[in-house]
This record gives C-alpha cells, structure tokens and sequence, in this order.
C-alpha cells in the first residue's frame, strides 16, 4: 500500500516534478533556448520526464543537432498576407539551431510530428535540391518575376549553412537569371557571400537585413543561444553597408519589460553601422511559443515573468497573442501606439526608411537548363 499524501505534498508535488524535469532537461540542453521539449500537438501520445524520487545522479549526453535530408517538391512557398511586403520565400533550413525561444516559426515542426521545443533547434531538415527546384520553377512557363525572400521563418545563415552552403546556391542561381531578392538573417556568416551579394548589389537585386534584439551580451545568449553576438551582427552591417549592399536591420522581436528599453540604442547602433531601413515586430506568440516562452522567462527572469506576460497581453487585446492580419505585428492600445510612435520619432531622427529604392526585376531572364538549353516555353 502506498501512504496517503499530505494535503500539502499534493500542492507543491507537481512544482516539485517540474523542477526537477526542467534541471534534467537543462543538464542536456546547455547552449539551447527551449528548456522543454513537450510532444508535438499532433501526436497521440505524450512524454515527459519525471523525477522518480531516486536521489541519484544520472550522466545525460548533450543534445547534438541532428541533420536530415529531404527532397522537397517544391522551394518556392507562396502567401497571400496582406501585412507583409512579398508573396514568394524560400526556406533551404526546417529548424533552426540558432534557438531562438521566441521563434513564431517553432510550432511548424509539429507537421513532421517533432516538438516545437528542442526538437527545433536539435532536428534540423536541409533541403540540398533547393537550388536545382528554384532553377526550374523560375524557369516555368508563365513565372512572373518579384522579389523572394529569405529569412522569413528559419534562418538562410544558421550554423548548419556554413556546412551545406545550400543558400550560397540558390544565391548563386538567382544572381546568373539576374533574379532580386532579399535577406533576413542573425548571422554574421552572410559575409561569406559577399562576393555574390556585392555584384547582386550592383544590379539593385539584392537586400540584406540584420536582426538585433538586444545589445546585451547575456540577454542574446539566453534567449538567442546559438545566433552570432549582437557585436557580430552589426560588424557584419558595416562590412556589407562598406561594400555597397543596401542594408537594414530588424528590432525584433519587441518585449515588453526585457528589451523594449533598448529601442534607442539598437536603432543608433544599427544606423551608425551603415543600415539605412528599419522596422519592428511586437512579441508574438503562436500555439506552442507562448508555453515555451513563459517556462524560459521561469528559469531565467522569473522576477520579470508577470510584469513582461501582463504587459504583453495588454497589448494583445487581453490576449497573449493576436493572429488578426494588421494587428499580429505592432499589436493595439496605447502603448502600442506610443511604441509606434516613438520608434516612427527614432528613424525620422536616426535619417532611416528616408530613400528606400526598390529592387530591379527587369533584368531577370530565364535559367539555362540541364544540357545547356533554354526552356521551350520561355
């Protein structure tokens, strides 16, 4: 028989085993932003670790990233939101190691039925096909030339790219059909490139932004564990802004009570890095990142965790996210108002978002196809 629990221990007993399963679960996770890895939303059964009350101490391995290859049918993803300023984007990376705990891209592992918690950053999908797919889809009868973009769900640079170089070959595809397009990354591997995104530069086919959260060394290396420091990022700026390359940077995301307060100085430091563009995003906070986010501001702010969640919601409509198209981004109130307003302030003094020049898509012509033919149908 097993003796009746004290009122008591029932109360703090489920604290008591999530404790327990965040320190275990920590143990393998050092340099990752998740501190959890709760089975994916689609999955008929779910696993957790528990503390079996054995006070002796276990080795657990660290986590090691883990790279598949899949052979998609298509690269180019289509979209039709209203809030966003292309139709057309490319993702050579399912994951993304960088960690990112905030990553509104998270719960889309849930459809190849992993978590959106370690999995993400840990079971990483490439895609070494992707320059032959684009090849031939913007060699397809009746494709009509506009900017693509890249960096808009998981990171074109992340630290596997440095390995497989598979967005180094789909630049190298649009940069011979004269294609635009534009970057979105935390990486300073993007220099890599310079050499092609210098003679993109030339042609006005290219964009390339950073994104800066936070010029706190140890707040970027919580939240954004594997991603290049804030140093690094605006380094990687001034080399491309020196070299020609239009240039931007993204404030992103915005957290109320963690980071809101650096606005000035990541706009300042950005602008005196050479971006010319800027914009921000509001915390966002989908499916599976909202309980993610609030167990990592447990572990690492747990004095902040109240005011940040309280403050967010006020700004969400009493919700801690808004999927409405127009309000997602910048979110509503008074002080989403006065954000907008004092960032629109910033960028009018900081002389950003003054002379945007779009990209040239005149230029593109067709690929040149396996066997050195152009395609029948251009």
């Amino acid at each position: 028989m097993t003796a009746p629990q004290s009122p008591w221990l029932k109360m703090v007993m489920p604290q008591l085993q999530a404790q327990a399963q965040r320190h275990m679960m920590g143990v393998a996770a050092r340099g990752r932003g998740a501190v959890s890895n709760q089975t994916g939303r689609f999955e008929r059964f779910a696993k957790e670790r528990v503390d079996d009350g054995w006070q002796i101490a276990e080795d657990v391995p660290p986590l090691r990233t883990e790279v598949t290859d899949e052979a998609p049918k298509h690269i180019i993803t289509r979209n039709q939101s209203p809030d966003i300023p292309f139709d057309r984007s490319i993702n050579p990376y399912r994951g993304c190691e960088h960690g990112c705990v905030y990553c509104f891209a998270r719960p889309s592992h849930a459809y190849v039925g992993l978590s959106a918690g370690l999995d993400f950053e840990s079971k990483l999908f490439a895609k070494p096909n992707a320059a032959e797919l684009l090849r031939r889809e913007i060699g397809a009868k009746g494709y009509k030339v506009a900017p693509i973009a890249m960096g808009t769900n998981t990171d074109p640079y992340q630290p596997l790219e440095k390995e497989r170089g598979i967005t180094r070959e789909i630049l190298q595809v649009l940069l011979e059909c004269e294609h635009p397009v534009t970057l979105l990354t935390k990486s300073r591997l993007v220099v890599r490139d310079l050499d092609i995104i210098s003679r993109m530069a030339e042609k006005g086919l290219i964009r390339v932004s950073l994104s800066i959260t936070t010029l706190d060394r140890r707040l970027a290396r919580l939240m954004e564990p594997r991603a290049s420091t804030p140093q690094r990022r605006l380094d990687a700026l001034r080399l491309l802004s020196d070299a020609g390359v239009p240039t931007g940077m993204m404030f992103a995301p915005v957290i109320p009570a963690l980071n809101d307060h650096e606005m000035e100085a990541v706009l300042s430091a950005a602008a005196h890095a050479g971006a010319k563009d800027a914009n921000y995003i509001l915390l966002r906070l989908p499916r599976e990142v909202a309980p993610l986010f609030e167990e990592w501001l447990e572990e690492h702010y747990p004095e902040r965790k109240s005011r940040v969640m309280g403050r967010l919601a006020a700004m969400r409509d009493g919700k801690v996210n808004d999927p409405r198209f127009k309000h997602r981004m910048k979110g509503t109130g008074l002080e989403a108002e006065l954000m907008d307003l004092r960032f629109r302030n910033l960028c009018r003094r900081l002389k950003l978002n003054q002379d945007r020049v779009g990209l040239d898509d005149t230029r593109f012509r067709k690929p040149i196809l396996a066997g050195g033919q152009y395609s029948l149908f251009n």
